[in-house]
């Protein structure tokens, strides 16, 4: 089989109103990968998601999962999307049942398991993302960030391959973004497959193994964060350049040389015990 677990050959496809959401937009998921996708509003990031989970289906070019085309048959889309899971930005317009416990229990009833099985599923996703003492509050009175768990859950309760989250910290404070991650890490080391949007130039280039980066409605650039976020015409894109990043770099202008050969600082924690490292050196010399 494959690594390749998702793919879009030369999609394009436009709304009704005839804007261009995806023109000859191609792409590549490898399995248990961690993907970040960047680029402005209005790049096509969303449209591309809602490809790969054939709630949209393209005008022309090919969506592949495992390597065989979709069909957008009901039965075909049944399956894809008990493998695919997909976060909205805004959580409000994933959940619509009275409380936690029967929002997260939709997916897996629908799927026609028995009950026993569903509220052990149920059970698994609320402990996974941290929400077990909520499960029999009503919806509506849960935080944002509780909101943005509760749709988590809900997809995990469907034990998917491959999760799928559109701007996930969005409107999520510093410590929820912390919290957050760490549920991904999770995720990802159970062998997950989990692909993000996001702005946040500086997370993507920390937790990242891939990055797409798109531009109406194209991939301009696809890979490696350490080669493809240091590229300056990305980064004239973008409008920034990882923090951490230019940080080192700076440093090393003025003689203070953190960077190593075989391993670049990515994120801020490696950027801190490295100072504290080459300190550390330095007073013993």
């Amino acid at each position: 089989m494959s690594d390749a677990i998702l793919k879009l050959t030369d999609v394009c496809y436009r709304y009704t109103d005839g804007t261009r959401a995806l023109e000859s937009c191609s792409l590549t998921i490898r399995r248990g990968t961690r993907t970040a996708v960047l680029g402005d509003n209005g790049a096509g990031k969303t449209t591309m998601f809602l490809h790969l989970n054939g709630i949209l289906r393209p005008n022309s070019g090919q969506v592949l999962c495992d390597g065989v085309p979709l069909d957008y048959s009901r039965s075909s889309m049944r399956k894809l999307r008990s493998r695919v899971g997909m976060v909205f930005q805004n959580p409000d317009s994933q959940l619509f049942s009275a409380n936690v416990r029967e929002d997260i229990s939709f997916g897996p009833m629908n799927l026609g398991l028995d009950e026993i099985l569903v509220r052990k599923r149920v059970d698994d996703a609320l402990l996974a993302v941290g929400m077990v003492d909520c499960a029999d509050k009503p919806v509506h009175n849960l935080s944002y960030g509780q909101k943005k768990r509760v749709c988590i859950a809900g997809v995990l309760a469907m034990q998917p391959e491959i999760i799928v989250l559109d701007e996930p910290m969005a409107g999520l404070d510093a410590a929820m973004q912390e919290e957050l991650t760490i549920i991904l890490e999770r995720l990802h080391i159970s062998g997950m497959t989990i692909i993000i949007a996001t702005h946040d130039l500086d997370f993507a280039y920390g937790w990242a193994d891939k990055v797409i980066v798109m531009q109406t409605g194209q991939v301009i650039a696809h890979g490696d964060p350490t080669e493809i976020l240091l590229r300056e015409d990305v980064q004239n894109k973008l409008g920034a350049a990882p923090i951490v990043a230019e940080i080192t770099r700076r440093l090393s202008l003025i003689g203070i040389e953190l960077r190593d050969k075989e391993y670049l600082l990515r994120r801020k924690q490696d950027l801190l015990e490295a100072l504290t490292a080459y300190r550390t050196q330095e007073k013993k010399t």
